[in-house]
């Protein structure tokens, strides 16, 4: 007896020992309230049963006795309250808490930033730049829902949020069982992310800041991105892997588009507010895309019935927009947005420099004796975009979408010569419209299809008239376009599944010119049937991610068909290492040619025209990578090399200043390359320089020489970016561009003009033997965030493209001296000089 006596109270040492010495251990609230009872000598008035299942974690500190009471309501769901200095009653009713947390990778162990938080069901914030959120007024009994792309959801409790002795630590795990997951969480910034398949993806919900970006661009953002260049810095002419602007297929909410830039190339066309994803595949596309020799660029409106109303409104130096999301019924909202320039009334530092590096080589600015003429120039843009979205169940989804797009110029000049005035009126007009269906149905487990069709139209209209000579020059080009595609996905079991569909495609394009004064009119149209078949298998393990698939095209006018394999391959070979394969055969059936230097005022040269399968045939590919991909603590390196020749280019395509300017010709083009990324990411700052090396050579078995080097190649090219989270809410991203001069072609050295028939023309040398000086750049952007309530929240941001005012020439070429023939003169075109912007946007 006297040994279970000692047993008993070193049982009961041991134990309260331990109880003293671990303060996170959770006591019955009943029992901590009895000691508080005893300790103050106060009375607790409660139901048994309110209080009967609630533990809590006692506080680890001293406390009076108000403070213990305020811990009490802080830290349970019930409601506690001092009557007088001995009475305190316990309540369960209208109790309202304040719950927070931070969010974790269980992979990686990142925080994750920009998850949504829903509370029963409606998104009440989202985390910020360290993984944290708080919410007050909150119903213990709501349900707290957690969301981030790529990784499974989680519903807490809100009284959960209780039981943590300080905010709650939330780990989210990745979504393994889909088959396109997020690889990379944070690629170079935070919204840009990298997935399983080597797509990249940029979330502008997401988005935080990239060096010399005000707003999230959509497609100056994805230039960050090794193998993406702009050999002019004009999203008009994105060169992906060495490829050229129109060579890039471009859809948005899978509707085909031929227009991609405001201000005829420096600003996205397409408002980032409702444009919640980017995805660009430079290789390895899945079959059921066709199109762009040289890569897809998919952009993805919100997709989810809105719950509640909101939206934001933003202004810049050059433009102002909103977007609104509101919610008509339980199953119905819609979705708008718009954008408009208000340059044509005032003008800024931005647009004054935009304006300039726009129209430098063009009609607006090229005037010989600038003295001798006024001119006046209206310029403006705008964008606007719906979207109505119905559920008609939880298994069938409708969706109805239309964008337009527009940019104006009008431009009058005098010129005074010999006490007469010449008068000249012109414009310019470049839209394009669109819109589509979309209808998703899951019919099973296993069973889903997916229908779409859309209908675009691209339009650009110039006029040039002179009122002496009673003269009218008017052109036009117009891209007509319709396609449905109806998709089938089978999964076999959770990690295979099989998609299969059919698409057809109609395109028409018209090219017109007339002149009223002498009379002449040219029409060229011309229309394109298209069909397709395509089938492809995914499977998806932990370690292996594989996707293969062909495509069938036929094209009816032609009697022709084209079969395309498809291959991407994702084997992890350790803990940290990754090997990829990706492969491509991809066609074109619309280029871009060039008939005149100065076609639509000079401003836009390209015309859009349809393949005729002779003197413009259809342009094939074929595209071949290999890589490795290490990723731990939160680095990653990336190395691919690839391959890749593209048949089927014209001349006119080109934009060649050389002798073969105005030939005819048909070939190839061939680059070789190699990219490399290292990008180290943390809490507050993100850091990452990316190199690429590559060889572009053209093939035109007409010309002598017949190989030379691509317009477009450039051999080396560095780019690098530093983000740092200041303070909580203070953002500074830095970052720089440099890359090799692109090739050019100077004239014969002592006979620099040739006499060609009637006319004398720039006597060029061997082409593409010269290159421009290296091009550098060095951009930074700050952005601050500040909320003006719960709901409501505004971000400044600044930015400055070229900091250091570099004079980077991105072309040169030569024209005849109109006062010695003998002689030709040099034209260069330079890049944005020092341009400032400002950003302000308030969301609510």
């Amino acid at each position: 007896m006297q040994i279970n006596r000692w047993l008993i109270f070193l049982f009961l040492l041991l134990g309260f020992g331990t109880y003293g010495q671990n303060p996170a251990t959770k006591i019955p609230l009943e029992n901590y309230i009895k000691q508080v009872e005893t300790k103050f000598d106060v009375k607790f008035s409660y139901a048994v049963a309110d209080v009967a299942e609630v533990k809590l974690f006692p506080p680890q500190t001293k406390q009076t006795l108000q403070e213990v009471i305020e811990y009490l309501n802080t830290h349970t769901v019930l409601n506690f309250k001092s009557l007088d200095n001995r009475y305190i009653t316990v309540t369960k009713a209208n109790k309202r808490i304040t719950i927070c947390g931070t969010l974790y990778t269980s992979d990686t162990k990142m925080v994750l930033a920009g998850a949504s938080i829903a509370i029963n069901g409606i998104v009440k914030t989202t985390t910020n730049n360290q993984g944290f959120f708080t919410i007050e007024n909150t119903n213990p009994e709501a349900i707290v829902l957690i969301t981030y792309l790529g990784y499974e959801n989680q519903q807490i409790l809100a009284s959960d949020f209780l039981n943590s002795d300080s905010c709650k630590k939330i780990v989210l795990k990745p979504m393994q069982q889909e088959l396109n997951p997020v690889l990379i969480n944070v690629y170079l910034t935070a919204g840009l992310q990298k997935y399983i398949d080597g797509s990249i993806v940029l979330n502008t919900k997401k988005f935080e800041i990239l060096p010399g970006l005000v707003q999230p661009d959509v497609l100056q953002s994805i230039q960050v991105l090794p193998g993406v260049e702009s050999t002019n810095e004009s999203i008009a002419n994105i060169n992906v892997r060495g490829g050229t602007n129109d060579q890039n297929a471009m859809f948005w909410d899978n509707i085909k588009m031929y227009h991609s830039g405001h201000f005829f190339g420096l600003i996205s066309a397409y408002n980032p507010n409702l444009t919640n994803q980017v995805v660009v595949t430079k290789n390895g596309t899945s079959a059921a895309y066709s199109d762009g020799v040289s890569s897809t660029i998919s952009m993805f409106t919100k997709d989810d019935v809105s719950s509640k109303f909101s939206g934001g409104i933003g202004v810049n130096l050059i433009d102002t927009d909103a977007f609104i999301e509101i919610p008509l019924a339980k199953k119905w909202s819609i979705h708008l947005s718009g954008r408009r320039s208000f340059t044509d009334f005032l003008d800024t530092p931005t647009f004054t420099n935009y304006f300039e590096r726009s129209f430098q080589d063009s009609e607006i600015k090229a005037k010989p004796n600038p003295q001798d003429y006024t001119t006046k120039s209206d310029f403006y843009f705008y964008d606007y975009t719906a979207k109505l979205l119905f559920d008609l169940n939880e298994n069938h989804q409708l969706r109805a979408n239309i964008i337009g797009i527009q940019n104006d110029l009008a431009y009058t000049e005098n010129n005074f010569q010999q006490n007469q005035v010449d008068t000249k009126s012109s414009s310019l007009g470049q839209k394009n419209l669109g819109a589509g269906l979309n209808w998703k149905g899951k019919w099973n487990e296993k069973w889903e299809t997916e229908f779409n069709t859309y209908y675009s139209k691209y339009t650009i209209n110039a006029t040039d008239y002179r009122l002496q000579t009673d003269q009218l020059l008017t052109e036009t080009n117009e891209v007509l376009e319709t396609g449905t595609k109806l998709n089938a996905t089978y999964k076999a079991f959770e990690r295979l599944e099989f998609l299969t569909g059919y698409q057809v495609t109609e395109t028409g394009m018209l090219n017109q010119t007339t002149v009223s004064a002498p009379t002449y009119s040219s029409t060229k149209k011309n229309v394109l049937l298209s069909q397709a078949l395509f089938s492809e298998m995914e499977l998806h393990y932990p370690k292996t991610f594989l996707r293969m698939g062909v495509r069938v095209n036929y094209f009816d006018k032609f009697n022709k068909f084209i079969v395309e394999p498809r291959l991407n391959f994702r084997q992890v070979l350790a803990t940290s290492w990754a090997l990829k394969m990706e492969g491509e055969f991809k066609n074109q059936i619309a280029t871009q040619i060039i008939d005149f230097e100065d076609d639509f005022l000079g401003v836009e040269k390209r015309r859009w025209v349809v393949v005729n399968n002779s003197s413009i045939p259809i342009a094939t590919s074929k595209q071949a990578s290999i890589g490795i991909e290490f990723k731990k603590n939160n680095l990653t390196i990336d190395a691919t090399s690839f391959y890749k020749i593209v048949n089927g280019i014209t001349a006119s395509n080109q934009g060649f200043y050389n002798n073969f300017q105005y030939k005819n010709a048909n070939g190839s083009y061939t680059v070789k390359g190699a990219e490399f990324l290292i990008n180290k990411t943390a809490q507050s700052y993100s850091v990452w320089t990316s190199y690429t090396w590559s060889k572009n050579d053209y093939t035109f078995e007409s010309f002598t020489p017949s190989q030379f080097p691509n317009n477009v190649d450039i051999r080396h090219s560095v780019t690098f970016g530093f983000n740092y989270n200041l303070l909580k809410n203070l953002s500074l991203s830095v970052g720089g561009i440099w890359h090799s001069g692109h090739p050019y072609t100077s004239p014969v050295l002592g006979n620099e003009t040739t006499q060609t028939g009637n006319t004398i023309v720039v006597n060029y040398d061997t082409p593409n033997t010269k290159n421009l000086d290296d091009f550098k750049r060095l951009d930074m952007s700050v952005s601050y965030k500040f909320p003006f309530s719960s709901t409501i929240k505004g971000i400044l941001r600044a930015g400055i493209i070229n900091m250091t005012d570099e004079k980077n020439s991105i072309s040169r070429y030569y024209k005849v001296n109109p006062s010695n023939t003998n002689q030709a003169i040099e034209v260069n075109n330079t890049s944005l000089g020092l341009t400032p912007n400002l950003s302000f946007r308030v969301n609510f």
